[in-house]
């Protein structure tokens, strides 16, 4: 569909001394300043662990701001330099002491924004994000501006793509914690909201580091309205960095913080081109016992893997699945399989974003198969998990990184003690279940199964109509009814549940 571009200027790039500048034909202030959220959107939360219970905020100096097609310089010396697709408000009406329901009434005008943000000096103020996010040029809007009369609230498209790959959808209907009215309102309860001022209204999942060269591309549409794309063109700052004062720092945190869950969005991407948005979204939250039921409906009963604990029950992971085969212990054959970069690191360093790293140890407990070095390698490199059905080293550690590991027990040995790391991307026996290299895999606290392909949309479908069912028979349950033909129904509950299942539709 061809998306309605509004006439209008570009943003013009605001500097100190402009007063005002033009959109639509109308002049507004300039920003007296820039506001930024923290977490908003559902995605980005579960991401880095938290539900924030309101708002939170920071601010961006207007120095930072920066049109379209600008260059997006990478301080010398940093590495983590990540952007976020976001939504930008620009004030239209002052607002001071507004209700919540008046919040949307005072937006002008909504467009694409970039906040973008140097994770080596993060640590140097204390959360207010000044330097690492306040540097100039680090604020790109426009192109267009799209008129907040024009469009609902709930209905705003957020789209980002990095080098022609989207990495970043989000409805705010589907997505926002808060809404965008409430974000104004929120702010407005104590300072002033001038017209002009620009509120960027956080980022979904997807956000990581890019590198010069990369280009990072934003747009906001809704309906057939567009803000265009906002382009950012990244590239290493020819100046060097003054050496005093902070000075760019990395460790494992701020590596992690930076990196984000990119590969979630690789992953979504992946299921919603072959299976559709529906399919994609099921399967984020459909049970892994669900899956495991209509498997077994269809005969699969070689999809569950056994004997597995996972290091983080209350997270989930969807992945596909790189492989590793380790062999029994042989001490004349071992020295030339495990030195170097054996078969194991070799597929930790071969991990990319949205895979799980699958080791086959053959079920032996009595030695580790991977340790926390390795595993923290894997997180970095986009691994969203780890199975073993061996023994895992350094549990503690293990257990404290982002992504899950599965494993059937822990054991402080080296894995030289009984294996001898063979061969990668092959098909192996992990868990008594066979896995062949890019199975899709599903894991939550109850375990770990296998998706075939050809199967996943029927199999998604049945089972979230399944969990349908389940909804309505423990809510039976819980109303005092008896199970005899309830579970499963016979044909006099199943109309009862037809008409259960029509009304929740309907709402």
């Amino acid at each position: 569909m061809d998306r309605k571009t509004l006439t209008g200027r570009s943003h013009p790039g605001f500097t100190i001394g402009v007063k005002s500048y033009m959109i639509q034909g109308v002049t507004i202030p300039s920003p007296t300043k820039v506001i930024a959220t923290h977490l908003t959107y559902k995605s980005r939360a579960a991401e880095r662990g938290k539900n924030p219970a309101f708002p939170s905020y920071f601010l961006k100096p207007t120095s930072s701001i920066t049109q379209s097609d600008v260059p997006v310089c990478r301080p010398s010396g940093c590495e983590l330099l990540a952007f976020e697709g976001e939504i930008a408000i620009i004030i239209g009406k002052k607002a001071f002491r507004i209700d919540p329901s008046e919040g949307w009434s005072h937006v002008g005008w909504i467009t694409a924004a970039n906040d973008f943000g140097v994770y080596d000096l993060r640590y140097a103020d204390s959360g207010s994000n000044l330097r690492s996010k306040g540097i100039d040029g680090f604020t790109p809007l426009g192109p267009n501006y799209i008129n907040a009369t024009e469009v609902n609230e709930s209905e705003i498209r957020l789209q980002t793509w990095v080098n022609g790959k989207m990495v970043q959808n989000a409805l705010t209907g589907d997505e926002l914690l808060f809404t965008l009215g409430t974000i104004v309102a929120d702010l407005a309860r104590l300072m002033t909201l001038e017209p002009g001022d620009i509120i960027l209204t956080g980022t979904p999942t997807g956000s990581t580091i890019v590198q010069p060269g990369d280009v990072v591309e934003v747009e906001v549409t809704s309906g057939t309205f567009s803000s265009g794309r906002l382009v950012s063109p990244i590239i290493e700052s020819p100046n060097i960095l003054a050496n005093f004062g902070a000075m760019p720092r990395i460790d494992d945190d701020s590596r992690s913080a930076a990196m984000g869950n990119a590969d979630a969005a690789e992953i979504t991407n992946i299921l919603e081109n072959q299976f559709g948005d529906l399919v994609s979204k099921a399967l984020s939250q459909v049970s892994t016992a669900t899956i495991a039921s209509q498997l077994n409906k269809r005969g699969l009963h070689g999809c569950m893997l056994n004997g597995l604990s996972s290091s983080h029950p209350t997270k989930r992971m969807i992945g596909f699945a790189r492989t590793v085969r380790y062999l029994p212990l042989r001490e004349d054959i071992a020295p030339t399989k495990s030195a170097g970069m054996n078969a194991q690191k070799s597929a930790v360093e071969s991990i990319k974003p949205g895979e799980v790293l699958v080791i086959s140890a053959r079920g032996e407990t009595n030695a580790g198969t991977i340790g926390d070095i390795l595993a923290l390698r894997a997180q970095i490199l986009g691994a969203v998990g780890i199975i073993t059905d061996g023994a895992i080293r350094d549990s503690s550690a293990i257990a404290a990184l982002d992504i899950p590991t599965y494993s059937a027990s822990s054991h402080p040995a080296v894995l030289g003690r009984k294996h001898v790391p063979w061969e990668t991307d092959v098909a192996i026996s992990c868990a008594d279940a066979l896995i062949i290299p890019g199975d899709l895999l599903v894991g939550d606290a109850d375990g770990v199964v296998v998706l075939p392909m050809n199967l996943v949309a029927e199999i998604i479908e049945a089972a979230l109509e399944q969990e349908f069912e389940e909804q309505f028979i423990a809510q039976q349950i819980a109303l005092g009814k008896g199970v005899a033909g309830l579970y499963p129904m016979n044909a006099e509950w199943r109309i009862t549940f037809s008409k259960w299942r029509e009304r929740k539709s309907n709402k």
